[in-house]
């Protein structure tokens, strides 16, 4: 999860190029389409009842394939500092799910379900090999949801920091208690959204929420906070974005919760594992990832210390390095599996052309 200062959403549709190979990896070609403007990498759109944003940070074409998914309130961008770092050998991805990032909600539901459906639609209908899903808490709980419910569709999972049960006796934080306890009042979570735009610069709503997010805010890349910033510019000109927020942070605490079915997910899904948690992670405990270690002694769980919610912007890094490390050992065969099809099974895409940010 991520405190609700932190959601991303752009109005329109833009985006760009920066890829080692003109396609998305998938048998939906026909689905993707090009945006215009951008970041400097690829970026195109899904069409599964509404747009769906992909980015593609490059990569070789035949390198396993790492799908990034995001926390509640983030998008793409959670992924800048980290990408770069694993493309010299790893196709890297970003999808942005529906209410969150320039995935509008466009009539969809937004909570946890529903955009786990959208996740297995996109591996079914857009990528032509299942890949390593990459998930930081939200998008840790959707894709060991996915994982549990469609194991060929996923070769392996990168767990950060990832939204699941909290063993028994261990209490949240209070600030984040409250902060979440206020979305569940009719009407009021949105209202609160909406008025501290108009107190707060977006400069200003990046740095409370890193405070919460982060144990050093400090340490997150200018390049980063820039980025932040101008999603916090783009989300107030979308009048749905925070009931789409408010919908998705309610189902996320529901999960959580009720957290049997989830529970017995985590026991159960069989892909190899590797789950990174930051000892300081005031949303959601390291007690968590170690309860979890308990129930997978196969899985490798690292805890890294002195780190927060987002070790991949504290520590960008670090957390590529653990990854790169896992997946030339424990996660090799997840690895070869999350490798294209020598033989694509789609028409390529006709290139993109190359804008920069």
């Amino acid at each position: 999860m991520s405190s609700p200062e932190t959601t991303s959403r752009a109005a329109g549709s833009t985006a760009s190029t920066g890829s080692t190979d003109p396609r998305p990896a998938g048998t939906g070609h026909e689905r993707l389409t090009p945006s215009a403007g951008g970041d400097g990498f690829r970026s195109s759109w899904a069409q599964l009842d509404g747009p769906v944003h992909i980015v593609d940070f490059g990569g070789p074409a035949d390198g396993p394939l790492l799908l990034c998914v995001h926390g509640l309130g983030g998008s793409y961008l959670n992924w800048l500092p980290l990408a770069p770092l694993l493309t010299t050998t790893h196709r890297v991805m970003a999808v942005d799910l529906a209410g969150h990032g320039r995935t509008p909600a466009a009539g969809r539901r937004t909570d946890v379900l529903a955009n786990q459906g959208l996740l297995d639609r996109f591996l079914a209908e857009v990528l032509d090999t299942p890949p390593i899903l990459v998930g930081n808490s939200m998008g840790g709980m959707i894709s060991v949801m996915q994982a549990a419910r469609r194991p060929d569709s996923v070769a392996g999972l990168i767990l950060v920091d990832p939204a699941l049960p909290r063993p028994r006796g261990v209490r949240p934080d209070p600030e984040i208690a409250r902060i979440f306890a206020g979305l569940f009042i009719p009407r009021l979570g949105a209202a609160v959204l909406a008025r501290r735009r108009t107190r707060f610069t977006p400069r200003e709503l990046v740095d409370q929420s890193l405070v919460r997010l982060t144990a050093d805010p400090g340490s997150i890349p200018e390049s980063a906070l820039a980025a932040m910033e101008r999603a916090q510019r783009e989300r107030g000109g979308l009048p749905d974005a925070d009931q789409a927020f408010v919908g998705a942070a309610r189902s996320v605490v529901w999960s959580l919760l009720r957290p049997a079915p989830l529970a017995h997910m985590v026991r159960t899904v069989p892909q190899p594992t590797l789950l990174l948690h930051g000892s300081a992670d005031r949303l959601i405990p390291v007690a968590v990832a170690r309860n979890v270690a308990a129930q997978r002694p196969d899985w490798r769980v690292e805890i890294l210390d002195g780190l927060g919610h987002v070790p991949m912007l504290e520590a960008a890094e670090l957390t590529a390095g653990l990854m790169a490390d896992w997946l030339g050992r424990e996660g090799r065969e997840a690895a070869e599996r999350a490798r294209r099809p020598t033989t694509p099974a789609a028409p390529a895409l006709t290139p993109l052309p190359a804008v920069g940010s």
